[in-house]
């Protein structure tokens, strides 16, 4: 991980742990390359979290954004679940 990259988690981490009490609900916003690997990909990094999961093509269907709201425990666990996915090429976190 680069250094700009681990700033902001840092960053974010502070800024979860001074605004939230935990466990809190968080959304997630992505948009990745349309392709069934990388929305399963994303998904399935939510599996058997109680997420609300939803994915919407954008208009040429090149891309899909995928937003999850889930509860999450801490902000390590957010974080946590920002790194496994960054692992899908091109993958955008809004």
């Amino acid at each position: 991980m680069d250094k700009k990259t681990e700033e902001f988690y840092a960053r974010l981490k502070e800024e979860l742990n001074e605004s939230s009490q935990w466990p809190i609900e968080y959304l997630y916003k992505f948009i990745v390359p349309t392709s069934a690997e990388n929305i399963f990909y994303v998904e399935n990094s939510f599996n058997d979290m109680g997420a609300v999961i939803e994915t919407t093509p954008s208009k040429t269907g090149k891309y899909t954004a995928i937003s999850i709201n889930v509860r999450m425990k801490s902000a390590d666990n957010i974080i946590e679940k920002y790194i496994e996915v960054s692992k899908v090429e091109g993958i955008i976190s809004l």
